[in-house]
Order: structure tokens, then sequence, then C-alpha cells
């Protein structure tokens, strides 16, 4: 009997676990994916060059919402859980949908839709969205240069645009943001690498992305997105947990997943968490995978010009997903202005417009902070036409990419960097010697 599926997914992992796992099983049928999380990403199809020969119109995709009525208009049989930045409460709330609905509900293990490479591979993952597994990733791949290793990162997906176009991403300078028309969200995480002068290579359709990355380094970086498991079978995996968040590490799906399979667990912002919530994110990490390393660390974090925040009234613009689904009430943008002396920073939900007064009434957990919602061009405008209506004297930019040729304000912008500082534990120097050594590049 052949099985009737919904992939429930968010335009990354739900792709992914389709290629890897369903697409050619004459078993099961997909019958449509549902997203949520990203704004703007329903209402699609998932393409028939990609989905296959049986597949000749595509899948649809719809909003999530809409679940309990496509499992019983579309006859399912299996909702299938694909992707990431969940509670386990959020996990069962969505079970009991799709239960009472008439639908089984599925977990894949990362192991079933693992693709294997035959280059070295390191994965960076974290425990929750917004602990700073960019900043490690960064200084990961400082210390493979370091040694002369040819690395290639490849990024997790955020498949916003246009599926076909953008089944193979290789991204080797900005004019590549501009080719493949990319978003705000994506250039926060690509734009690192490309300053480091080196490719980043994302998309639709991993098998083929990693058959590209073969042939351009010695070492593939997996630099996850949200707290994804890695979609490479990896030789040695980093998990960022967060000091500020204590008990995400076994309470947040998939991340806990990744605390399980770390090989070192990197324990981010200790100085700004509470000496107890630092122990207990220590103790959770021991109890679960006791073999892991563990590294406590900061983000040191410092603004271009410090001179015009100190004293004004500031807008901080932060990581939308970190203060969205990540459940952040904010993050370094906030910390600097703080750290600089800003007079004010000023809430913009008075101000808000759009998708940005959209997040905050969704999300009333976050601070007084700005998204960087940027999906789509409409999306770009309802942040700039927010910013422009804050009475304020500067713009504190928080966001890993500098998008600030992309906002339109009269006042200044002030761009925030941080880099990863060890506060003890092993080194993330001594962490790639690990790595090296277990695969005889040492």
């Amino acid at each position: 009997m052949v099985k009737r599926v919904i992939i429930a997914g968010a335009g990354g992992r739900d792709f992914h676990n389709f290629l890897t796992y369903f697409k050619d099983r004459s078993d099961y049928e997909v019958v449509a994916f549902t997203a949520t999380q990203i704004p703007g990403i329903e209402r699609r199809r998932f393409p028939p060059e990609l989905a296959g020969p049986r597949y000749p119109q595509g899948i649809p995709i719809y909003p999530e919402s809409e679940l309990p009525k496509l499992i019983k208009e579309l006859k399912v049989d299996e909702v299938v859980l694909s992707y990431s930045d969940l509670t386990y409460q959020d996990v069962g709330r969505l079970a009991s949908v799709a239960l009472s609905a008439g639908a089984s509900f599925k977990l894949l293990s990362p192991h079933e839709t693992f693709l294997r490479s035959y280059k070295p591979v390191i994965a960076v993952t974290a425990v929750r969205t917004g602990a700073g597994k960019s900043t490690v990733s960064r200084a990961v791949v400082k210390e493979l240069i370091k040694r002369g290793i040819r690395v290639v990162p490849i990024r997790h997906p955020m498949a916003y645009g246009d599926l076909v176009k953008s089944a193979v991403q290789v991204f080797r300078s900005e004019e590549d943001f501009v080719k493949y028309g990319i978003t705000v969200e994506e250039r926060e995480e690509y734009e690192q690498y490309i300053r480091l002068g080196l490719p980043v290579l994302a998309g639709v359709d991993y098998g083929r992305i990693l058959l590209e990355a073969e042939k351009l380094g010695d070492v593939i970086l997996w630099d996850g997105g949200n707290n994804d498991t890695p979609f490479i079978k990896f030789d040695y995996m980093i998990t960022v947990a967060d000091a500020m968040r204590p008990g995400q590490e076994v309470s947040a799906y998939p991340g806990e997943i990744n605390a399980r399979l770390a090989d070192a667990v990197v324990v981010n912002k200790v100085s700004r968490a509470r000496k107890e919530d630092v122990e207990r994110v220590v103790s959770n990490i021991r109890s679960i995978n006791p073999r892991a390393k563990v590294v406590l660390a900061d983000m040191e974090v410092v603004v271009d010009k410090p001179e015009i925040v100190k004293g004004k009234r500031v807008a901080v613009i932060e990581d939308s997903p970190s203060v969205t689904h990540g459940g952040l009430p904010y993050g370094a943008g906030y910390v600097a202005a703080e750290k600089y002396g800003a007079a004010e920073i000023v809430d913009p939900r008075p101000y808000a417009v759009g998708i940005i007064k959209l997040m905050l009434e969704e999300y009333p957990h976050m601070g007084p902070v700005v998204p960087s919602t940027g999906y789509t061009p409409e999306q770009l405008k309802d942040l700039n036409e927010t910013l422009r209506k804050m009475d304020v004297d500067c713009v504190v930019l928080g966001t890993p990419a500098d998008i600030s040729s992309l906002l339109n304000v009269s006042v200044p912008i002030v761009k925030v960097t941080w880099e990863l500082r060890v506060v003890d534990g092993p080194s993330i120097a001594d962490l790639v010697d690990e790595f090296l050594t277990r695969t005889g590049l040492k």
C-alpha cells in the first residue's frame, strides 16, 4: 500500500528530506508540503524539475495552518516533521494536530538523510537559533585557513526564491548575491565567507551541491541553519549552546540531537549569563553527552564608530530568525548599544509597518529591536519605512552581514562586529587539531 504523505517544513530541511528519502520510493507519495516560520514562502510549488518523473506537476506548498483540512481532503496517511527551531511543546502540538485529523506523525533520523563525502567534513550546529553559531563557524574556518587547508563552506538551505534557479548556488563574490537575488537573511550567512576569500555553496539539491564543493576544496565545513542537524555525514561536529537560555540543550528540537551528537559543545555568551545558568547548561550537556569536550566562550562585540552611539537615541536592527522563531529578546546590536553608552534604545512598535509590525505582534518576547526581515522587496520596504519613522539619531546594525547598502535612512548607520573569545576549556585551534588528526590531515 502506498502511503500518502505531507512533509511539514519551512523551506529547507523539508526539501532535503524529500530528495534524499521520498523522491524515488514507490511506497510513498508526497501529496503536499506545508510551510511555516518564514513569511511569504507558502502558496507555491516544489517544481517538477526537482521533484522528478513521479511528480510531473510538482508538489504544492500550503500554509501549515491548513494542515488539519489538508489531511482530510488529501486522504493523508502520514505527516513528516521536517523543520527545526522547535520546542518539544511545539513538536507535541503538531503531532496532536496530525493525529487528531487522522494521520500518523513521523520524525526522520538524520542518519536516514545524510549525504556522504569522500572529503573530510567538520560540522558546526547549534542547540537553538541565535546561540552564536556563525561566530564559531568563522573561527573554525580561520583556523583551517591558517593551516593552509582549502575549506569550502556549505550552508544550510534558505530556499525562499525560485527553487529551480537556486538548486545549486555557488557564491564567490557579492556580485553573486545580486545574480541569485538572495534575501537579507541569506546575505547575513554568506557574507562572512566571501570576506575571507572563500566560496560558499547553498541551494536546494544538496547531492549536487556536495559534488560541486568536493571539486573546490580539501575540507567541507557544514554550516548549519537554525538548530537543524547536518545534511552531510560529518567526521567531527561542534555544537553551540546558549548560556543565556539554559535548558534549551535538552528541550529544543532538534537541538538536543545536535548536543548528543557533538564532539565538542561551545557554551556561548557566558559573561552575560548568570553563573548558575552556565552551570546548568554544562551539567545538562554532560548528562546527555559525557564524551563531548565543553568550551566556555563569549562573543566580543565592537562597533566601527562608537562616538556616534554614545549618548544617542538609537534604533537597533537584529538578525531576524534569532529574535523571531529563535526566541531571543535581542542580539549583538542591543548588547553593543548598551556597551557603548546609547542614551535610549527606541522601541520600534509605535512606528512599525507591514511585515515588521506583524513580526513584532507575532513574537511579543522581542525586545525594543527591529527584526531584519527582508525576504522580499516589499518586506525590505517595510523595514526601511519603519526605520524612517523612528525618531532616532543613528541605527545600530547588529546583523551578521553589512546590509547598510539596502537601508534607505537619513541617520548614520553603525555596524556591529563580534569575534569568539574562549574563556575556559579547549581552544578552537585545539578542536580543529582534533578534527585534522581524526581525518589524517595532521
